[in-house]
C-alpha cells in the first residue's frame, strides 16, 4: 500500500491494510479489494510467475460489468 485504507478479502478472510503495509495472494486464491474509506487508495501490485498475462482472469462477482 502507497496511500490509503484498503480491505483485502482472500476467501474468507479480510484484512485491513495500511500505507506501507502489504498482502501475499497465493496462486488460484478467489480474492477482492475494497477501499473503506474516504482517502483515495494508491497501491502498487506486483505479479509473478511465468505467466503473466492479463487474460487468465477470472470474475466471479463484479459491479462494473466487466464479466
Amino acid at each position: 500500500m502507497v496511500a490509503g485504507t484498503a480491505q483485502i478479502q482472500k476467501g474468507e478472510q479480510k484484512q485491513i491494510l495500511t500505507e506501507n503495509q502489504s498482502a501475499y495472494i497465493p496462486l488460484g486464491e478467489r480474492h477482492r479489494l475494497t477501499n473503506p474509506g474516504l482517502v483515495p487508495l494508491h497501491l502498487i501490485e506486483v505479479a509473478s510467475g511465468s505467466y503473466l498475462a492479463e487474460d487468465d482472469i477470472v470474475r466471479f462477482e463484479d459491479g462494473y460489468g466487466r464479466t
